[in-house]
């Protein structure tokens, strides 16, 4: 009867240890989700048609904490409804309401709660809506600082959506960017940026995010890495890149497992006549239709360990 007794303590312990390096473990990722523009739904791209695609991405993979980039309000607002359980942080960036992209980050409640929150410009003034030095758009970052519910974990993502012509804004805003991390999180490790930065792997700007502080790209300091095209598709299945615009970099307080640029794709019926094919099984029948993508972009999904 001891031994039983000892045998049931023995599992309940190991119960409880793997629940809390279960803990330790988070999934976090980054999407720019195309703005909705109607030249994109005449090609059969439209946002209506898009948004249950990327819900279903985000369930699938069960991202617990990520970033967006190009989410209009009523697009951030649509995500959301298709996300019971999320919550979001961040403002548009031309008014810093609702006016424009937003930069959000979008959480599940159930795992984090939300300790403090901000959005800054990539600007000289970063206090407010401005188009900084020689940028096309105005630009911002949003950050959110983190507590893991389970783990106790705190820390900080930071999220942004760099400019897509400007150089100078481009570097001006990662300086920006690492000077504003340093200030809102006291220099903690527990940092992590995500975004669509406009620039890849051989940018002067990629290396200042890797140099400028403590921070690795994600891509290059984990043990697994499923990455067979870069992060733009343009929405055609023909194209391939290795240029990676999409970045997660993180600081010394996580530890990358695994890292997925994720390639996810949906049909559009384009023929009903359905014909069955030789070699294969009568009662099977086809249909022809397109690939299509959920965004002209893929997301990127880490997933990390915080045990120190």
């Amino acid at each position: 009867m001891k031994d039983f007794s000892r045998l049931i303590m023995t599992f309940v312990i190991l119960l409880l240890v793997s629940q809390q390096l279960f803990s330790q473990k988070l999934r976090i990722a980054t999407y720019n989700i195309r703005v909705d523009v109607e030249a994109d739904a005449k090609k059969g791209d439209g946002w209506e048609q898009r948004c249950p695609k990327i819900c279903d991405i985000i369930k699938l993979h069960d991202f617990e904490i990520f970033g967006l980039q190009e989410a209009k309000s009523h697009q951030l607002k649509g995500v959301l409804s298709l996300l019971p359980g999320y919550s979001a942080i961040g403002v548009a960036r031309d008014d810093g309401k609702e006016r424009g992209e937003y930069s959000p980050i979008v959480y599940k409640n159930e795992r984090f709660r939300l300790l403090d929150n901000g959005t800054f410009w990539l600007a000289p003034d970063p206090s407010k809506p401005a188009l900084g030095w020689d940028a096309a758009c105005i630009r911002i970052c949003t950050w959110g600082k983190f507590k893991d519910k389970e783990s106790g974990f705190v820390f900080w993502m930071f999220n942004t959506h760099m400019d897509h012509i400007g150089v100078v804004a481009r570097i001006e805003g990662a300086r920006l960017i690492i000077n504003k991390i340093k200030e809102i999180t006291g220099s903690s490790e527990n940092v992590l940026i995500s975004g669509d930065f406009n620039v890849d792997q051989k940018s002067d700007v990629y290396e200042f995010f890797k140099n400028a502080w403590n921070l690795k790209d994600s891509y290059e300091i984990t043990p697994f890495r499923l990455a067979w095209t870069g992060t733009m598709n343009n929405f055609d299945p023909d194209m391939i890149s290795e240029s990676r615009i999409d970045h997660i970099f993180v600081g010394p307080g996580f530890k990358v497992l695994r890292y997925g640029i994720l390639t996810d794709s949906y049909r559009t019926i384009i023929s009903e006549e359905a014909r069955n094919q030789p070699n294969f099984p009568k009662e099977m029948m086809f249909r022809k239709s397109v690939v299509r993508f959920p965004s002209d972009h893929y997301p990127v999904m880490i997933e990390v360990s915080t045990e120190r």
